[in-house]
């Protein structure tokens, strides 16, 4: 049985175990998704425009907007008894409002992939589903452990991972993504930030010629292959470089809860696959 610790949320705010009638708004897509694993599906009863997984299954849930742009009427008509959000996706104007309407606020904020692990216990020791976290967790851990192994005779690399275009963005070390890139060798730059979690990147910036390589993210901006092209050739008019670009799967990299696992698997294989072709 989980314990006291096991129901405490990123603010500390220990929860209750959920009894009655249980409606779930989930306003972070990858806990929406993570709600399915849990078999907690029947109980998620809104969503937003950004939940997109499990696909045939999310179909049916209503949508209230985007992570930052919530129709709080809308969701305070589902009569909701948990709202689920996040630190870095939900504005906190937003949630401390509907703080009046909803009963039990969890707030999440994963930093690194294994709090994965605590947001599987937290979510099914709140909800009942201990025996589905638990087996989440265990697949999480093995494919960490797959992951680690499949990598490990590669050198380490310095990264450039771009989540946006005028302006460039990139992801600082602090992050989930750059956490999760660092399992597979992967250290994202520039390494220091002055503490910006995204930072700006000029044209000037070293951390274009200091990377080994540079990865386009499919998301928030939706890069395309076309842009991995037309990358390398600025960078080759710029620089007077050939820059190895890539196009990433921005939802492997960034997505905690259940996807992490799949997100795990697919980054070995990514990383394995462009050291090949180098």
């Amino acid at each position: 049985m989980l314990g006291q610790a096991d129901r405490r949320d990123a603010l500390g705010v220990v929860h209750p175990h959920a009894s009655g009638e249980v409606r779930i708004v989930s306003l972070v897509p990858s806990l929406t998704e993570l709600l399915f694993a849990l078999g907690l599906g029947n109980n998620v009863v809104g969503r937003t425009g950004f939940c997109i997984h499990p696909r045939d299954a999310i179909r049916c849930v209503p949508k209230l907007g985007g992570t930052k742009d919530v129709d709080v009427a809308k969701l305070r008509a589902l009569a909701p008894t948990h709202l689920i959000v996040n630190i870095d996706e939900n504005r906190r104007e937003t949630v401390d409002a509907l703080r009046h309407d909803v009963p039990h606020v969890i707030v999440t904020h994963p930093l690194v992939p294994d709090d994965n692990v605590a947001l599987y216990r937290m979510l099914g020791a709140i909800f009942g589903r201990e025996h589905a976290a638990a087996a989440l967790t265990a697949k999480f851990e093995a494919a960490k452990v797959a992951m680690q192994a499949s990598v490990a005779d590669l050198p380490p690399e310095r990264v450039l991972y771009l989540i946006w275009r005028k302006p460039w963005f990139a992801v600082a070390r602090s992050t989930y993504i750059a956490a999760t890139l660092a399992l597979a060798g992967w250290y994202t730059l520039p390494a220091t930030t002055s503490g910006a979690r995204y930072p700006t990147l000029a044209d000037d910036d070293p951390a274009w010629s200091e990377a080994d390589r540079i990865l386009l993210s499919s998301e928030p901006y939706a890069f395309r292959e076309r842009d991995c092209a037309a990358l390398q050739a600025e960078l080759r008019a710029r620089l007077g470089r050939e820059a190895a670009v890539a196009l990433i799967d921005g939802e492997m990299t960034s997505w905690y809860g259940s996807r992490a696992i799949p997100g795990l698997e697919y980054l070995a294989r990514f990383r394995r696959l462009l050291s090949s072709a180098a």
